[in-house]
């Protein structure tokens, strides 16, 4: 199979605290985005964080993993919203570290019963490419089916 490639460029100028930079994606689907230490560690509005593009990826490709599961078994969703919280502490004795990932998922999916649909979300929680990626961190899942 062929393997794809998504790239990404970054650039900091100045030291850690007091530098500050930029990363735009290679495909031009965002624009260049402003990063810094401060706004990492603070999460401060107008800029973004590594931690943030890979909350954005997890949340991507855990809908696009929950899709497949849920067509596998039988019950295409009719809409999937899931959300990634990225957890970055700073200040640890083994330098700062993305410690664990909350995927919250609503789906609303005719015809599918709880229990199948909680078993299809394990699914993709186990075969998102992204979780794969994060696998020395903890992964946690809230799944809810929405009735219609």
């Amino acid at each position: 199979m062929p393997t794809a490639h998504s790239t990404a460029e970054a650039t900091w100028s100045g030291d850690l605290m007091g530098g500050g930079g930029s990363v735009r994606p290679g495909s031009g689907a965002f624009p260049e985005l402003p990063i810094s230490w401060n706004r990492r560690a603070q999460r401060e509005q107008g800029a973004t964080s590594p931690e943030e593009l890979i909350a954005a990826a997890h949340a991507a490709c855990f809908c696009m993993a929950l899709s497949n599961e849920l067509a596998k078994a039988g019950h295409p969703a009719e809409t999937i919203l899931a959300s990634a919280s990225v957890a970055f502490e700073t200040g640890r004795a083994d330098g700062a570290a993305i410690t664990s990932v909350e995927l919250v998922v609503r789906a609303r999916v005719p015809g599918m019963d709880e229990p199948a649909f909680q078993a299809a979300a394990e699914g993709a929680r186990a075969g998102c490419p992204v979780s794969k990626a994060l696998a020395g961190v903890e992964i946690r899942l809230q799944a809810a089916l929405e009735s219609g």
